[in-house]
């Protein structure tokens, strides 16, 4: 039995699930996300705890049991404490500016600013010129969308300058050799 699906999640107060047919629902102080279950994973709920269960031992049932539970795991942290992901921009005059929760306003070296909005879900936070939040309470989505800052202008090995994820550590290569 695959260790990652057969672990209980705990459910945490104010959370609530509710399980219609192969759909799980869960709602909670910061919204609401739903997914399908496939056809061989079934879910219960029993005194705030959830079990995922597979219906044979076939090796795509066992691959399918501990990716749903992982899901639905995210989900329940997502809707009680939300996700975020932190990127830092390293660069003379590299910024960014926060227009609005959900629209940034980025200068990265070209010659023109680059406008990114978020999608339903998402926020940006910007404390200062070179520090980027991104807020949400879907871990696929958060994820994704620091991605896609972070190929605006990904670190490059030889200054380090760029868009990197916070403790990110870049590899340095030496320069060219002077005479």
């Amino acid at each position: 039995m695959s260790r990652i699906g057969k672990a209980p999640i705990e459910v945490p107060s104010g959370v609530d699930i509710t399980i219609s047919g192969q759909t799980v629902e869960v709602k909670g102080s910061k919204g609401t996300l739903t997914h399908a279950l496939p056809d061989v994973i079934s879910a219960s709920v029993e005194d705030n705890t959830l079990t995922i269960d597979r219906a044979n031992e076939e090796r795509q049932s066992r691959a399918l049991h501990g990716l749903s539970r992982s899901l639905v795991a995210n989900m329940v942290e997502g809707v009680s404490n939300g996700f975020k992901k932190e990127l830092k921009i390293v660069g003379v005059g590299y910024r960014a500016n926060a227009k609005g929760p959900g629209k940034l306003e980025m200068s990265l070296g070209y010659s023109h600013t680059i406008d990114v909005n978020a999608p339903e879900g998402i926020t940006f936070d910007v404390p200062d010129n070179t520090t980027i939040i991104v807020n949400g309470i879907d871990k696929q989505a958060v994820g994704q969308v620091a991605a896609e800052i972070r190929s605006l202008r990904k670190p490059e090995p030889y200054k380090g300058k760029g868009v990197m994820y916070a403790g990110e550590r870049i590899i340095r290569k030496a320069g060219k050799a002077g005479k």
